[in-house]
């Protein structure tokens, strides 16, 4: 597919094939992800794949724990209006996909959120190019329990930028439609 295809079929995608990922495609995606530009080129990110439904489950679990207790803790969050779903049981933050790739790195790093971004950019193209879908899940960013960081190899300096569900999908969304460039002034 040529780039504006590629641009136009990239989607947040909620709803995934029971089917697993290939460490190998995961391995491919990953190399193509680290062709995106970084500050200074530090290259800073860095992944952590799970690559098990079980585990996926887990993690989704422990993050909705986390945001539960920040919307306890503060009533006027903005996170309350996810409340409902955070409290249930059966929804899974990652919509039940069968691979889940942390992109992060060290928290004290002043460009890891646009470093981290622009890589995640990259990961939903590459996975894209492939017939994979992806969603970028900010619920799925609260890891606090130390066992579960350290079953996960989550190192103690790393901040998780872009949790991203990664899976084949069973349903792509249309294209919502998109505004035209808002341009505020062009100097010739």
């Amino acid at each position: 597919m040529n780039f504006p295809e590629l641009l136009a079929k990239r989607r947040s995608v909620r709803d995934y094939q029971n089917r697993e990922v290939s460490p190998e495609v995961v391995k491919d995606i990953l190399k193509d992800t680290c062709f995106a530009p970084s500050s200074g080129n530090g290259q800073p990110w860095q992944f952590i794949v799970v690559n098990h439904k079980e585990w996926v489950r887990k993690l989704s679990d422990e993050s909705k724990k986390n945001f539960v207790a920040a919307i306890e803790k503060d009533p006027n969050s903005p996170l309350k209006k996810y409340e409902g779903n955070l409290r249930s049981k059966d929804f899974n933050v990652f919509y039940n996909a069968p691979c889940l790739v942390y992109i992060g790195g060290p928290k004290d790093l002043r460009s890891l959120d646009l470093d981290c971004s622009l890589a995640a950019c990259y990961f939903m193209f590459a996975a894209t190019a492939r017939g994979l879908g992806t969603c970028w899940i900010n619920l799925g960013s609260e890891i606090r329990d130390p066992e579960i960081q350290k079953a996960i190899g989550m190192p103690a300096d790393f901040r998780i930028v872009a949790p991203m569900a990664l899976g084949y999908p069973n349903v792509v969304p249309e294209l919502p439609g998109r505004n035209q460039p808002q341009i505020l002034k062009t100097i010739s």
